[in-house]
């Protein structure tokens, strides 16, 4: 029941097919899946979209077969005015006795003759297809690249998010809230921003990329310092408020290096690279501890600790100061303890030594911010501020 197209046709399909996976970049199969998919669409739209179809186009020849689907259901719940895209479960084991309910069944049909306006819906659909199994090849090869940095060019600005060009046609969305705050954006500027997801989306944004996340910052260091994709040292942690401050914790994994010296390198160049990248961000580096009592007073830098109680059970940490210290460990705003907690991943109160000054800023906003680790396995050189 199969009806073969003209072999001039045919050789025009074959040969667009080998054409477009040339010029695209994309496997014969997929355009091959694009084609069926285009002339499933015209077919159904001529039989009035009554029931679904498929069709089979032969990888060697061109020839087509198209075959009408009818859904296998339940014979209570089979309803005669469906009977073109619905078959009862009695009457489809008579044809197959290996289908079930939820099944779909076939039944080839004569494939319909394709004119000239037939040929330019198909055309249509076909491109459409082919340029949506173009844009998920896109994105798989990007998926390498997530959880790294990317650098594109603005593209569009609105209030709502940026469009960076990536090259080859790919394009990603940094979101405002993704964004320093008070940085501007004008066409064809150089954005660099890290890649934190890339999954295909009809009709939408493909790659999708933050300059705010703790990750950006972990990874600004890994390129400016050599000393960890030479697995020297290591980034065990990162916390920010973008745009304002941030802390990022390393290790050396050789004793005879100093990681927070490595990081900042001579005479500050290392340092003062990132944050002019983040736009000014002042940053923290502090000596990660395998002893969270020392790690703890090492986040609070460069306030001076007095002393440490944990409560390892509930992830507590109480810290006493000298009067004189007590604003400097607490920070403007709260924000050295605050970052020092998500540093940390311990919710830490501060309090007077000599007092009972509980610190306001941790019993708030550690509760309101669940405390965060950005952790790395990889070893990176470190350096402090």
């Amino acid at each position: 029941m199969s009806n073969k197209v003209k072999p001039e046709k045919v050789h025009d399909l074959l040969d667009m097919i080998r054409s477009l996976s040339l010029a695209k970049g994309i496997d014969e199969e997929r355009v091959f899946k694009a084609m069926e998919a285009g002339l499933a669409k015209v077919s159904r739209k001529r039989h009035d979209n009554q029931f679904d179809v498929r069709v089979a186009v032969d990888r060697d020849t061109g020839y087509f077969k198209t075959f009408k689907q009818k859904l296998v259901v339940e014979d209570d719940t089979f309803i005669a005015e469906f009977s073109a895209s619905q078959i009862p479960l009695s009457d489809a084991k008579t044809l197959d006795a290996s289908l079930e309910a939820g099944d779909l069944y076939e039944e080839e049909i004569e494939s319909i003759e394709f004119g000239r306006k037939d040929a330019h819906s198909a055309k249509i659909s076909i491109m459409k297809e082919v340029r949506e199994a173009e844009l998920r090849h896109l994105v798989e090869k990007f998926q390498d690249k997530v959880n790294t940095l990317v650098t594109g060019t603005v593209k569009k600005v609105t209030r709502e998010y940026i469009i960076l060009d990536l090259g080859d046609n790919v394009e990603a969305q940094l979101l405002r809230s993704n964004t320093i705050p008070n940085e501007s954006f004008r066409i064809n500027d150089r954005v660099r921003a890290f890649l934190f997801d890339a999954h295909y989306v009809p009709h939408g944004p493909q790659l999708f990329v933050s300059r705010t996340c703790p990750e950006m910052l972990m990874e600004l260091f890994r390129i400016e310092v050599p000393e960890i994709g030479e697995q020297v040292i290591a980034i065990k942690g990162a916390a920010r408020d973008p745009g304002s401050r941030a802390k990022i914790a390393v290790k050396t994994n050789d004793g005879r290096i100093d990681p927070i010296g490595a990081c900042i390198g001579q005479r500050g160049t290392r340092i003062q690279t990132i944050i002019a990248e983040l736009s000014g961000e002042k940053i923290d580096i502090i000596e990660w501890d395998a002893d969270p009592k020392k790690f703890i007073i090492n986040s609070l830098s460069p306030a001076k600790i007095s002393s440490v109680e944990l409560n390892e059970e509930e992830m507590n940490a109480v810290v006493w100061v000298s009067a004189d210290q007590l604003s400097l460990a607490i920070g403007k705003g709260g924000q050295n303890v605050r970052l020092a907690s998500r540093l940390t991943g311990w919710r830490i109160d501060i309090r007077e030594a000599e007092g009972v000054i509980e610190e306001e800023t941790e019993k708030t906003e550690t509760e309101e911010v669940a405390p965060e680790v950005a952790s790395s396995e990889e070893p990176v050189e470190s350096s402090q501020e």
